[in-house]
């Protein structure tokens, strides 16, 4: 019986071993995309990858290896999706610019706050909500209610990377990738690109009319009075999305019409291959085929 019960707690440990790394992106849809990451600018690489590993749960990848001995690509791999990081001092946080922030659900608001303020980390909605004149909808202190009726925070990283926080209870992890959400003049139009470019439908996302989804990622358009900053050499350099089959995909846009900035090229050196457009509002896409495989 004493056999059997260690045999059982090893197979248990080995099974919470592997749920606990199992972080990957979501399948491909029929047209073979899924979402891919957001790549950072950060002027401290090790905190920055001590807040992913520590706060959302991450595991970190490191690929190929400059002259200096540094790795040429690390990235921070979350459940659906993950966080690219490079040593640059951004220009702006991204709440300037027109990719506003990126979002992650967490199983438990309250711990997160917790432990984030506890690594001497603010909680961005306080500061925010002081510069209104009445509480936001919901709002009690860190928190306040979100367009879908759950719990929701900001966080910013020391960059000026911003988060938004939603809580969900039934989620299996603690973190997993969620949302990105546009703020620029004329968003209905850069939905429409959207939809058009990637072959997607118009699905609201609780009270926010303007959204589409990709697999393991919700896209969020929002409007702005003025014009916000291009996003390369900002706080969230450029969005990624993930290809099976990248260098045709790329064929069939440039047949369509668009202009990369960076074509398709393979980087061996990192398991990668990639290319670079820029949307209509100035938010840096790249593509990917690779990612799955970290």
């Amino acid at each position: 019986m004493r056999i059997f019960s260690a045999l059982f707690s090893l197979a248990l440990t080995g099974l919470l071993s592997v749920s606990a790394y199992s972080q990957m992106l979501a399948s491909f849809n029929g047209d073979g995309l899924t979402y891919g990451h957001v790549h950072l600018n950060v002027s401290d690489m090790d905190r920055h990858i001590q807040i992913l590993e520590d706060h959302f749960g991450g595991r970190t990848v490191r690929k190929g290896q400059n002259a200096n001995g540094d790795p040429l690509l690390t990235a921070i791999v979350l459940n659906n999706t993950l966080v690219a990081l490079s040593p640059s001092d951004p220009t702006m946080p991204s709440s300037q610019s027109a990719m506003d922030h990126f979002g992650v659900k967490v199983r438990n608001m309250e711990m997160f706050l917790d432990k984030w303020r506890a690594d001497g980390l603010p909680v961005t909605t306080a500061l925010w909500a002081e510069q209104f004149p009445s509480p936001p909808n919901g709002f009690t202190g860190d928190t306040f209610i979100g367009a879908e009726g759950q719990v929701n925070a900001f966080v910013d990283f020391p960059n000026g990377a911003r988060v938004e926080l939603q809580e969900d209870q039934g989620l299996q992890q603690e973190v997993t990738g969620y949302h990105i959400h546009f703020n620029t003049p004329e968003h209905e139009e850069l939905l429409a690109w959207y939809t058009e470019v990637f072959n997607l439908e118009v699905r609201p996302r609780g009270a926010i009319a303007t959204t589409t989804n990709v697999p393991g990622m919700n896209l969020s358009f929002g409007g702005g009075s003025s014009d916000r900053a291009a996003t390369q050499g900002t706080a969230i350099d450029h969005i990624g999305f993930e290809i099976d089959g990248l260098e045709e995909f790329c064929r069939r846009l440039e047949a369509a019409g668009i202009e990369f900035q960076v074509p398709y090229r393979e980087i061996p050196a990192i398991d990668l291959n990639i290319a670079y457009i820029i949307d209509p509002r100035g938010v840096r896409i790249e593509f990917t085929e690779g990612y799955d495989e970290y």
